[in-house]
């Protein structure tokens, strides 16, 4: 057995409210060394283990586990799967004495409170056209009756370079990348090392039981999130009254209702809310909610073999859907659209379905930590391979925003002990702190105070000369202020233009951030200052340190955000004195430019020179 590290939890649970209470708190717990494991090694297994624990419940423990995709035939024999890995249980519980109230903030080890950890990049083991080929696969199924709908589905894998501490903020970065869920994390090291740890920041309800009322929540229909106010409703417009959307995620409504009625007392399903929309950070979901109150005698193995596993996921009818599953996909799924969750003291039970999820295998040195994610979505006769595709990899992007430990950036000038535009860079800030969750509305006054605290701290220190400011705020609202002197550069410089597109805009183009990914793909060639950058339509957009300003016709323009670039303070500050004025601008208009600029806060208004490469 492993010697868990006693600074650091088994489990921590972050849940919404009880269904019937949604204004009420969240269910956060922390669970300190279980009394004893649960495991389940073989499918026949799985129903008296979920029987066993619940009855721990019923008699005032807690339990905190999981259940695998792959233990639906010990639960209902007619459900055709792949089977596991030999040694890969198919159900873990860890049951515990009593639980620790959260209150949400980050876990850390106080041997290591700053573990550094890095994942990815993730590798899938279907590209584009995999999908795609798939897709045509099932849609060929549907137009032939053999199912209405089948959720496909891929696994991402990912070494994950870190210590066993890092685990922790890991979770932490997932929930802010993926927040309001159903966030748990176990860590199963002392009961199995594959996979070692669960890592769930799933959006998605399973069910919810407290004995009397079920209430399942499927969450079928997605649509990527707008890089601007506009486009981002336009976006949830789009899946509100998408056709297809609206069917995916009617099918499931059906096939679950049809699954509670086999334990639901006779008339009492209903389906109270239908077609909801909910606002995550990468895409917008639709949700329907259906509700039933259970029969008296119902044991939770026979309500997980009535619903087992969601029907959001398998697709329907659900047994010919996992029977082309178990044929398609080339992998078992594991914790992936299985259930993960919490039975607490007097029996309560709720679980989600876990499709945000991250499993660790934890193998021991000199194994390497690997990760794995599953992405998948529910093929219609509507839907299309490219779509598909787009689809998963908007999914994907939780994954991107927590791969790796970064901090909010912002970059000001110094002269003379006076900071220029403060008030445009506290608010950028803001904005990003709310963007990745490192704060809620309620923390913004307190870190605008103590950022200004600092800059006047600086101002002081340094009265006289020229100085580059860099403002970092860290994931716990750490702030570190920091001066350099800044030195001239010859004007115009010199700046080459990209040999390739920039990748779309996601939140780390958006946002400033120590995260420059995106731009480290640019460096500036030997004797250029910096490298002017355009998207994958032939737009420019930015420079890798500063925005763009061109002037053709007589009039200075520059890229609008839709573009895909970072919102700069210079920028903005420019466009509202009316010296700037947006407007696409494609790389053909470059020859005919009068003009040419990079623009930032630090350096202000650069003239540059375009050299060939």
């Amino acid at each position: 057995m492993l010697d868990q590290d006693p600074a650091l939890p088994t489990a921590l649970v972050d849940f919404p409210p009880h269904p019937e209470a949604p204004q009420g708190p969240r269910q956060r717990w922390r669970f300190d060394r279980p009394s004893r494991w649960l495991v389940a090694h073989d499918p026949s297994q799985v129903a008296g283990l979920l029987d066993a624990a619940h009855a721990l419940s019923q008699a005032g423990q807690w339990c905190v586990g999981w259940v695998a995709y792959e233990a639906a035939p010990g639960l209902n024999p007619h459900l055709p799967v792949k089977a596991l890995p030999p040694g890969q249980p198919y159900a873990v519980w860890a049951v515990f004495d009593q639980a620790q109230a959260w209150d949400g903030q980050p876990v850390t080890d106080p041997a290591s409170p700053n573990p550094s950890w890095q994942a990815g990049p993730w590798q899938a083991d279907l590209d584009q056209s995999a999908i795609e080929q798939k897709v045509e696969q099932i849609r060929s199924l549907i137009q032939a009756g053999e199912v209405y709908q089948v959720n496909l589905t891929g696994q991402l894998h990912s070494p994950f370079d870190g210590e066993p501490a890092a685990l922790w903020p890991w979770f932490m970065a997932l929930r802010r990348s993926q927040p309001q869920g159903y966030a748990l994390m176990l860590d199963a090291r002392a009961a199995c090392r594959v996979p070692g740890a669960v890592l769930s920041v799933s959006p998605e309800l399973f069910f919810d039981w407290d004995g009397q009322h079920i209430t399942t929540r499927p969450m079928k229909g997605t649509a990527p999130r707008g890089p601007d106010a506009v486009a981002d409703a336009a976006a949830a417009e789009h899946l509100r009254s998408s056709a297809k959307e609206r069917a995916e995620n009617l099918m499931i409504v059906d096939l679950l209702r049809n699954d509670l009625s086999r334990v639901a007392e006779v008339g009492s399903v209903r389906v109270p809310d239908l077609f909801e929309l909910h606002a995550l950070p990468t895409v917008w979901q639709m949700t329907s909610t259906i509700t039933a109150r259970s029969r008296s005698d119902l044991r939770l193995s026979e309500l997980f073999a009535a619903l087992f596993p969601c029907g959001s996921v398998t697709g329907a009818p659900k047994r010919q859907a996992m029977h082309h599953i178990a044929r398609l996909e080339r992998s078992p799924r594991g914790v992936y659209c299985g259930a993960v969750g919490l039975m607490a003291p007097g029996g309560r039970v709720t679980f989600n379905v876990p499709i945000r999820t991250v499993t660790v295998d934890t193998l021991p040195p000199p194994a390497p930590w690997r990760a794995h994610c599953g992405i998948g979505s529910g093929i219609t006769l509507d839907s299309t391979g490219p779509g598909e595709a787009q689809e998963w990899r908007a999914k994907q992007a939780f994954l991107h925003r927590a791969d790796a430990p970064f901090q909010l950036l912002e970059s000001l000038r110094m002269e003379n002990g006076q900071v220029a535009r403060v008030p445009a860079h506290l608010a950028r800030i803001q904005q990003a702190a709310l963007a990745f969750y490192f704060a809620d509305a309620s923390q913004l006054t307190a870190l605008v105070e103590a950022l200004t605290a600092r800059l006047q701290a600086l101002s002081q220190a340094h009265p006289v000369g020229l100085f580059k400011v860099r403002l970092l705020v860290d994931d716990r609202l750490h702030i570190t202020a920091e001066a350099a002197p800044l030195g001239g550069s010859p004007q115009p410089v010199r700046v080459a233009l990209a040999t390739q597109p920039m990748p779309p805009a996601d939140a780390f183009i958006r946002h400033k951030t120590t995260r420059r990914t995106a731009y480290a793909a640019f460096p500036a060639p030997a004797g250029c200052f910096d490298t002017l950058l355009y998207n994958a339509a032939g737009e420019l957009t930015e420079f890798t340190i500063g925005n763009v300003a061109v002037q053709l016709n007589g009039r200075w323009l520059t890229p609008p955000l839709s573009a895909g670039l970072l919102p700069g303070v210079m920028r903005q500050s420019l466009l509202d004195a009316g010296q700037l004025q947006e407007a696409h601008i494609q790389l053909d208009d470059l020859p005919h430019a009068t003009g040419l600029a990079l623009l930032n806060s630090v350096r202000g208004w650069m003239p540059v020179e375009l050299v060939q490469r």
